[in-house]
């Protein structure tokens, strides 16, 4: 009498830190220039991720960085979290990052909830706004943004 085919995978082992199964090679481990991993290494603090910007997005976000500061409370830290900058007192407050078309703030969805009729001018996400680098920055507005991701998030313990 015949065995019934269990219709799973043939084992897999591990080799050389790759997963492989019997009837695979291992592939040839792929070495890192080092100039390129420097390009590619995450910043470790947020004056480092600024060095990396060229104009206009510099400007830009040193305007966004200036506007957050002034409503962030005074003993709020910056720091560098999912390769970005951020801002952080007790938990992080909010995000902001620069692209080739653009700066982004990432104040939570509940804040973009909240205040969805005053962005309808702006391309947003879920948990993200889009500010163009080819208009002024919405500086009041995004005080106002901050301001709220602020109270929102010293109201939760």
């Amino acid at each position: 009498m015949k065995k019934a085919k269990s219709g799973k995978r043939p084992s897999a082992t591990r080799h050389a830190g790759a997963l492989r199964t019997p009837a695979t090679k291992p592939r040839a481990a792929k070495k890192a220039s080092p100039k390129r991993a420097l390009k590619t290494a995450a910043p470790q603090t947020v004056d480092e991720y600024f060095d990396r910007l060229s104009e206009p997005a510099l400007s830009a976000l040193h305007k966004i960085r200036a506007a957050i500061r002034s409503v962030v409370p005074a003993d709020a830290i910056e720091i560098i979290s999912y390769k970005i900058p951020a801002f952080k007192h007790k938990r992080v407050l909010v995000w902001y990052a620069a692209f080739a078309n653009h700066c982004s703030l990432f104040p939570t969805a509940a804040v973009i909830d909240t205040f969805k009729d005053e962005l309808k001018g702006f391309s947003t996400t879920k948990g993200t706004i889009h500010f163009p680098l080819d208009k002024p920055m919405p500086l009041a507005l995004i005080k106002k943004l901050v301001k709220a991701r602020v109270g929102q998030s010293e109201g939760k313990k």
